[in-house]
């Protein structure tokens, strides 16, 4: 059962909010919220093979996991058709204003799952900014100037 949330637990968003979902947050406001709020939840979109050759977010040290749900199909990357009825499912009823969290490698498909679950009746869907592995280099690598890696925030890798 979803616990008690505080006022310093709701998101704050980067710019103006859009009609269609929540808004952006930033990596450090997404763990932010995270650990501070107990309904909160991180909903990582990547594929597969980006959660098991890339790492997936640890969210142990404040208990808990990130929900893992592909918003498309590696490889043909192709939109996953039970997306929005497999994370609802997830979340429950329960959560349905609790702050949920997208996040993909750079924000694109975060986004999008982001205005898909609010169209699905979830009033607090955010994208985070960044994803897991951010924006390229100048040397084409992601993981050191924006996202989730860079921001030195915990993860895995299998």
């Amino acid at each position: 059962m979803p616990g008690k949330t505080n006022e310093n637990a709701t998101p704050q968003i980067l710019g103006q909010k859009p009609a269609d979902y929540a808004g952006d947050v930033s990596v450090d406001e997404a763990w932010r919220v995270l650990s501070a709020n107990p309904d909160a939840v991180l909903v990582d979109v990547r594929t597969r093979a980006e959660w098991s050759f890339v790492g997936v977010p640890d969210l142990g040290s404040i208990g808990k996991e990130p929900l893992l749900s592909e918003w498309q199909v590696f490889p043909a990357m192709s939109l996953n058709p039970s997306f929005v009825a497999d994370v609802a499912g997830a979340l429950g009823e329960g959560r349905k204003s609790a702050p949920v969290l997208f996040l993909c490698r750079s924000g694109a498909r975060s986004k999008a799952a982001a205005v898909a679950l609010t169209q699905a009746g979830f009033g607090a869907c955010y994208n985070v900014t960044g994803g897991f592995e951010g924006d390229l280099d100048e040397g084409r690598h992601r993981g050191r100037r924006t996202g989730w890696k860079a921001g030195g925030l915990p993860w895995v890798q299998s």
